[in-house]
């Protein structure tokens, strides 16, 4: 559930089918507890697993071009399919897609441990995925028909919410701590506990709710836009193996872009859509959508690329890279906090969405200027807090705006686009920058000894450099979106409406 998940959380809680739980019952807290520790658990996966990453390409001998798949095919999964997962959590109830969500995590996360290859790991990352698509909103749901009082339910969100965003944190040094001193595949072990618990605690407390009758699934949406978005995927790793002139490669990301075309007019057709393009038409709310995609798509390349970076150019070990990659979240986590609860609502998101955007772009160009003796104090550190610190003024304005305004039948589709734009801009953007990083590798190493270790190096420093290129220049790209898409001014917020929770 990625740095990532709100499906159909306030929709669902509107509903009648859904059984709240008295405010006299001291359940309710316990129930807390045991919806933050499988959100935990969600935001935690993402950050262990690129520690981790490194590692298990040794162990497994698999590609440079096929690593990307690691991380690229858990965020595809669970992005494609998180709009479905929560018509679902309607359909069949929270309490049953919640504990199935946790035992099909925790099942995939032993596959995926227990991998003795490639193909074997991707799968299980893909089938994580697809659990988390049912985990996340059915824990967002339960979340919202547990705590029906107005100020409590602010305070449980401010609790999960800290907690989730504590998982980056604890990701990064577990997963450091687990990859040193035990094996990588305990990053994927670990899961079992975390669901464990969860599952226990959740069986035990939560009511059975009643299912919905009243709407159904958009079987057809859901083919067109998770074989659209796979294509698109496809289509830029295949560029990686076979070049961009290759006809699979234009083939697929043709395909890619039709599917998706077609999905976005059955939407205005569909009797129960998927995602009703009204909650995409106001300005501020398609910006919003815009900066995650494009948030997600520079995240999700910063953390890859400069872990490989860390322990294989400066021969950092899993725990020393857990550690340094840790002020940029604090950085993170104070400039969102900053720019959305001072900021945004003073001068509006318009100049300080952009400005995140800049800020962001600009860490990244200097990223480039890394090489074999950087130190971490004087080159690698600034630009990481200055990254976290672009990140923060883009990504927490723009949740917020994303579901600001949006009508109650539309609440929980709405929130689930949330997170679904940024997985799949990340799944994008890794495919897109693994092709290019590629590509400069390759190139550096044309005509030179590809047996020389200082070759192979700076053929790496090649790559890495691309990337930071290409995710700066994704982010200028987000920066004049923003710009031309938000309106003016401090938009109006509902002090009544629940805060967006990433997984």
């Amino acid at each position: 559930m990625s740095q990532n998940a709100i499906a159909a959380a306030r929709g669902a809680a509107a509903t009648p089918e859904n059984v709240p739980v008295d405010p006299s019952d001291q359940r309710r807290w316990w129930i807390l507890l045991v919806i933050s520790l499988s959100m935990l658990m969600g935001v935690l996966d993402g950050t262990i697993v690129n520690i981790a990453l490194p590692s298990a390409q040794h162990d497994l001998g698999f590609s440079d071009a096929d690593r990307q798949w690691v991380v690229t095919a858990y965020a595809l999964a669970f992005g494609s399919l998180l709009l479905l997962g929560g018509r679902v959590a309607d359909l069949v109830g929270q309490k049953v897609t919640f504990l199935v969500g946790l035992a099909g995590f925790a099942a995939a996360s032993m596959v995926g441990g227990a991998a003795n290859g490639f193909a074997m790991l991707v799968i299980a990352r893909a089938v994580q995925g697809l659990f988390a698509a049912l985990l996340a909103p059915s824990a967002l749901s339960l979340l919202m028909t547990t705590f029906t009082d107005p100020r409590e339910r602010a305070k449980a969100f401010t609790v999960a919410g800290s907690i989730a965003g504590a998982g980056g944190a604890v990701g990064l040094i577990l997963g450091g701590v687990l990859t040193q001193y035990l094996d990588w595949r305990w990053t994927m072990y670990v899961n079992v506990v975390f669901a464990g618990v969860a599952f226990v605690g959740g069986a035990t407390l939560l009511h059975r709710a009643r299912r919905d009758t009243s709407s159904k699934l958009d079987v057809l949406g859901t083919v067109l836009v998770s074989t659209g978005l796979f294509c698109l995927v496809y289509g830029f790793s295949n560029a990686e193996t076979h070049g961009w002139g290759s006809p699979a490669t234009w083939g697929m990301l043709a395909a890619g872009v039709v599917l998706v075309a077609v999905f976005g007019w059955w939407q205005t057709r569909a009797a129960y859509p998927l995602l009703p393009l009204r909650v995409l038409l106001d300005r501020n709310r398609g910006a919003s959508f815009a900066a995650l995609f494009v948030s997600g798509a520079g995240m999700f390349g910063v953390f890859l690329f400069l872990t490989y970076y860390l322990q294989q150019s400066l021969g950092y070990s899993a725990l020393k890279t857990g550690f340094a990659f840790l002020p940029m979240i604090v950085a993170s986590s104070s400039a969102s906090a900053v720019a959305n609860n001072v900021l945004v609502r003073r001068i509006g998101p318009k100049p300080v969405v952009p400005l995140g955007m800049a800020i962001a772009a600009a860490g990244l160009v200097w990223m480039t200027t890394l090489d074999l003796n950087s130190g971490y104090v004087a080159q690698v550190l600034p630009q990481l807090v200055l990254v976290g610190i672009g990140l923060g003024a883009v990504i927490a304005p723009a949740m917020s705006l994303a579901t600001s305004g949006v009508a109650a039948g539309d609440a929980g589709v709405a929130s689930a686009a949330v997170n679904t734009v940024q997985q799949v801009g990340g799944s994008i953007g890794v495919a897109l920058f693994s092709t290019m990083a590629s590509d400069a590798a390759t190139n550096y190493l044309s005509g030179r000894d590809a047996k020389d270790p200082g070759v192979l190096a700076q053929a790496g420093l090649e790559g890495y450099s691309t990337a930071y290129w290409w995710s700066a220049a994704v982010f200028v790209a987000g920066l004049v979106a923003t710009v031309l898409l938000y309106r003016h001014g401090v938009p109006q917020q509902d002090e009544n409406a629940a805060p967006v929770v990433h997984m």
